[in-house]
């Protein structure tokens, strides 16, 4: 069957993370108390912007069925729930074709997906008690829409803490006007891993969300800094990690291994070509509390896309990436056998894989690769290329999202409101249709956050085109937007721990 958007049938964990239900059917009429009136995903401007963009008529079909099911870490046997396989296959589409996933629910408990990045249609952004409900335990969602703009995408559930299992794929809308030059391209998804091993991910938020104050004596330990050069392991946490890149403390959950395309560092993904080959890498972190640090032992990395957008290209030794970013880069490969490495910044461990170009032994097993201390770019710091800048025009409105909230409470938050299911649009920012936007991202807070906004790209003055930004602690960021996506669309920190735990909020377009 075909789930359809009811009202009744929310349920409390269901919005991002943490659930609207409570308050379904004073979302759908806009009303909930002191809210802004909201239109509602079913309203004709959906329709009406998704007729606007056209398409090229082409659909490509697919089914995603979410199960349990054990997967092989390098010996270790891991349960937890997927698309098949972890990372399920990868979506290929050209920009305007439609989007036809059916997604079959085969889970014990209720789930959707998103689709991050795209600036689709808003009742398919696939967030329960938002734009649908959610897909129940034995139930079917159909998803159709048109990918409108080529990227490097990805999708994920937007139930509780699902993030953290293995339920995420790559979806790549392809250019048909490709202007890059490449002979291959390889698809790179990174991960943080828990699940089934040391933890599930709802027992690491039953632990996080006690905070260092619910810690008794051992909560003055994360003062102690990187406790003398190693994070500290208690429980499902983990104290002192350190990172300059990231302002300070880098991560709070233990993860006891890392993955690229679902292959630990003892098992890693191999990827092969030939010497003097064009690779174009996409690169994805589908992790849950987890910055990246990536690069590839003896090569330079040629950044092209963040977000999907086209940037002005650099040359670097490697890139930072937040929870939810993605990165394409070009490669040239040499003869041999080399490392591929995913640091998990400030938590001394790391993922990795392998590029072979031709017989001989394989790359030392460290991870220590000198590139990774070389010139490592973060997307903040790069530049829209000019096909893709926003047009200069004047501010029509600007909003303010100042973030709070600390480990020794655990009480994240946006505007001051954790997000509350009982009264799910209390503080929604709201825009009108055809506005120029320029949100104000505030952190106040000693901890960084990826700030995820669905429905949208952003841009960062003079920078690239982003839907997720790292906002380092104690700083703010100004990013302009032009609301051209009408709906009901979140936005959130990309720690999934955070988001479920109040960090979140609605940014809606007039009725």
């Amino acid at each position: 069957m075909t789930a359809s958007f009811d009202s009744a049938a929310f349920s409390r964990r269901t919005l991002l993370l943490s659930g609207l239900g409570a308050a379904g059917a004073l979302l759908l009429a806009g009303c909930a108390p002191g809210a802004p009136t909201l239109i509602t995903p079913t309203a004709p401007p959906i329709g009406a912007a998704e007729t606007a963009r056209g398409g090229t008529g082409r659909v490509v079909s697919t089914t995603l069925r979410a199960a349990a099911t054990t997967v092989d870490l390098a010996g270790t046997k891991a349960q937890t729930w997927a698309f098949g396989n972890i990372p399920a296959s990868v979506i290929r589409a050209t920009a305007g074709d439609t989007i036809a996933a059916r997604v079959e629910n085969g889970l014990s408990t209720e789930t959707s997906v998103h689709w991050h990045g795209l600036a689709l249609r808003n009742d398919m952004d696939g967030v329960p008690g938002l734009t649908q409900d959610a897909i129940p335990a034995g139930g079917a969602f159909d998803y159709r829409f048109i990918a409108p703009d080529p990227g490097t995408y990805w999708f994920h559930p937007h139930v509780g803490v699902q993030l953290d299992r293995g339920l995420y794929g790559a979806l790549i809308v392809e250019d048909p006007k490709e202007p890059l030059q490449y002979d291959d391209e390889w698809v790179l998804i990174l991960d943080d891993w828990l699940d089934g091993i040391t933890a599930t991910p709802d027992q690491v938020l039953a632990d996080v969300s006690k905070g260092m104050g619910g810690m008794g004596n051992m909560g003055g330990m994360g003062g102690m800094g990187n406790m003398g050069g190693a994070p500290m392991r208690m429980g499902n946490m983990l104290m002192g990690t350190a990172s300059n890149l990231l302002g300070g403390d880098s991560g709070d959950v233990y993860y006891p291994t890392y993955l690229i395309n679902g292959k630990p560092p003892a098992d890693p993904a191999q990827f092969t070509g030939k010497p003097g080959a064009r690779i174009r890498l996409r690169i994805i972190n589908a992790g849950s509390d987890t910055a990246f640090r990536f690069a590839i032992g003896d090569h330079r990395l040629t950044l092209t896309h963040t977000d999907g957008f086209p940037i002005d290209q650099v040359d670097v030794d490697g890139v930072l990436l937040g929870m939810g970013e993605r990165i394409d880069a070009l490669i040239t490969l040499k003869s041999g056998a080399f490392p591929i490495v995913a640091a998990a910044e400030g938590k001394q461990a790391a993922a990795s894989a392998v590029i072979r170009t031709g017989g001989g032994a394989g790359p030392n097993p460290t991870t220590a690769i000198p590139e990774l201390n070389g010139q490592i770019a973060m997307a903040t710091k790069l530049t829209a290329a000019e096909s893709v800048r926003l047009p200069d025009r004047k501010t029509d409105r600007s909003l303010t999202m100042t973030l709070t909230g600390s480990m020794m409470a655990y009480d994240w938050a946006i505007n001051g409101r954790r997000f509350n299911a009982s009264d799910p649009l209390a503080g929604a920012l709201a825009v009108a249709e055809g506005e120029r936007v320029e949100l104000n991202i505030v952190n106040n807070t000693t901890m960084w956050h990826p700030i995820h906004l669905h429905g949208h790209t952003w841009q960062l003055p003079g920078g690239p085109r982003k839907d997720t930004s790292i906002l380092l602690p104690g700083t703010s960021l100004k990013v302009q937007f032009d609301a051209d996506n009408p709906g009901r669309w979140a936005a959130h920190c990309h720690n999934i721990y955070h988001a479920e735990s109040g960090m979140m909020t609605v940014l809606g377009y007039r009725a």
